[in-house]
Order: structure tokens, then sequence, then C-alpha cells
């Protein structure tokens, strides 16, 4: 036999169980004070890693702030208390800081942790419901998560508490990384395979340059241009004079010469290549690119930078490769 649906209660008890997360987080709000600036200054000056430890679900709690602060430009990574018993605690070292996080303060496998972490000369950052305890007896910084109700009715299953640090190590991330000057380019950086990453992807990120570059002087021939074009396989060439580009040949150009029936393979490229061959600046986003090649029909565009220095080649294929396109 089916459960009963008793909409209107389920609603109220939902209700009820955000409620208890919100006070809980206005709480965390009012409980900030002078340690959380020294956790930050603290965090900034680091010479080493920003080490998060845990265990249960403070332990899942740790492992998202670590991967929070590692996307966001500190250098972090989570340790699992347990494991640091055997072993792991070896990646810690006198120029990190540890953030330290148990609800009651007396998790034994955080706390045996500690006269280890303060005899290597590691700063230690708790994050603990529990001002008074071992954990925030040890440490340098306290981080007080003054959450005295659960959502759950038994006050047992961390609820609001956990909602309460998770808020709390995004604050901390939050304030470090606008005091790094840390911008959505280097967001992208750190994120390469996500959707941001290709959004903000510059031309520089996906041109051709160097050897991988088709480029012929303007005193070349058909014939070399041709060759040139063939070894790169881009479809184009460009033509220079004196280091500077001033036209280009593409594949089309050589299919309108061969059909004119009239083919000079020793005629200068001078008197075939188009002048002034549309480019972008290397600085210049690569979604741009596409749409200068969608709005002028091209495939390619030469790469050159304020003071006309040619700088490579970028494709629509390596556009589309990337995944701009």
């Amino acid at each position: 036999m089916g459960l009963t649906m008793n909409t209107e209660l389920w609603l109220e008890q939902a209700k009820t169980v955000l409620d208890i997360e919100i006070q809980g987080l206005q709480a965390q709000k009012q409980a900030l004070n002078h340690d959380f600036v020294a956790a930050v200054n603290c965090i900034l000056n680091l010479k080493g890693r920003l080490v998060v430890i845990g265990m249960g679900k403070s332990g899942i709690i740790a492992r998202k702030i670590a991967a929070t602060f590692a996307s966001t430009g500190t250098p972090a990574f989570f340790v699992h208390a347990a494991e640091a018993q055997h072993g792991d605690l070896g990646m810690i070292t006198s120029d990190d800081a540890v953030l330290a996080l148990s609800h009651s303060g007396e998790t034994d496998e955080v706390c045996g942790l500690l006269p280890t972490i303060k005899r290597l000369g590691a700063s230690v950052i708790a994050i603990t419901g529990n001002p008074t305890s071992t954990l925030a007896t040890f440490a340098d910084m306290v981080l007080e998560v003054p959450v005295r109700e659960e959502a759950c009715p038994m006050n047992l299953a961390p609820t609001a508490s956990t909602t309460a640090t998770l808020a709390l190590g995004d604050a901390l991330a939050v304030v470090v990384l606008k005091q790094r000057g840390f911008k959505e380019e280097d967001f992208a950086r750190v994120h390469p395979a996500g959707s941001l990453g290709r959004k903000l992807m510059t031309v520089a990120d996906v041109m051709h340059a160097g050897d991988e570059l088709p480029m012929v002087d303007i005193s070349a021939s058909l014939k070399e241009a041709i060759v040139e074009m063939s070894q790169h396989r881009l479809g184009v060439t460009g033509v220079e004079e004196n280091g500077t580009l001033i036209a280009c040949i593409t594949d089309g150009d050589l299919r309108r010469i061969l059909q004119s029936g009239a083919v000079d393979l020793e005629a200068s490229v001078k008197t075939l290549a188009h002048p002034k061959p549309r480019s972008i600046a290397p600085n210049h986003l690569a979604s741009e690119a596409v749409h200068i090649m969608e709005k002028h029909k091209l495939t390619t565009l030469f790469v050159v930078t304020d003071n006309d220095e040619l700088q490579g080649i970028v494709h629509l294929h390596d556009l589309l490769q990337a995944g701009v396109a």
C-alpha cells in the first residue's frame, strides 16, 4: 500500500529546514571577527599551500573548500584526517597552513594530527562549533561556527552546521581571491576544459606561429607560394615585405587562376596577392575571431599586434577543435 501524499505538510517541513539553515547563516555572519581577518592574511601570505583536513561530513565540506581555493588562485588540497595518520601527513610542510574542520573540535583523527602539525611549524586555522575545544586550543586562528540547532529534528545529523561551514569557506576563498585580484582570465586558465575557459580563450591560445606560419617574400613566384601553401595546409600564405605582412594568396585565388586558363608559375605574387589581409590581435578573444570569419566568410585570419608585428595565423578548424566555434 502506497504512502499518502501530504503536500502541505511536506512543504512546511522543507520550509522549516530552510528557515533553520538561514538562521544558521545569519549567526555565522554575526560571528565573523578579527580571526577571520587574520586567516585571510595568513592565506594571502602563504609560501606553501593551504591544506584542508576533516573527517565525515566535515571532510566532505573540507574537500569542497579546498577545491574552491584551488580553482580561485590559492594552491590548496584536501587531506583525509584518517589517511593523514598513515602517511599523508608527509604532504604538509612548514610553509603550509592547515585549515582544520571539526564541529565538535574533538574529532580524534583531526586532533591527533595537531601536535605533529605544530611541530612542523605550519599555521593552523580551525573551523569549529566549539571555541574552547582541543582543536581551538591548538589553533592559531579560530573561526567559530555558532550553529546550535541542526535542521535534523533530532538535532544530530549535520545540516545547518555544514551549510554554515561551507558558506564560511566560501567567504574565506572569495575575500582571498578579491585581494589577489583574481579575474575571469585567471579562472579560465585553471579551468581550460570548462565553458568559461573556452569563452575566454584568446587568439594567441589557438594560433599557428613560428615555423607553422605560411609566409613568402614579396619577390616570390606563384610556384613558391603554392609550395608554401601545400607544406602548411592552411589554405593560405602570407606575403611579407621587410618583415611586414602586406598581402596574402588563398586557395580560392589559386582556383580562380586555374579557371582563367592563364597559369604562369613564375609570375610574381606581387601581382596576384590580395593586399591588406584581414587580421586580429593576439590578445583578442577567439570568439571574436569566429565572428570576423563568419561576417566576412573567411577560414583564416592573420594575427598581428597593434604595432603591425606578425605573430601567427588562426584557422577556423582550430577554433572548432577548441570548442570555440
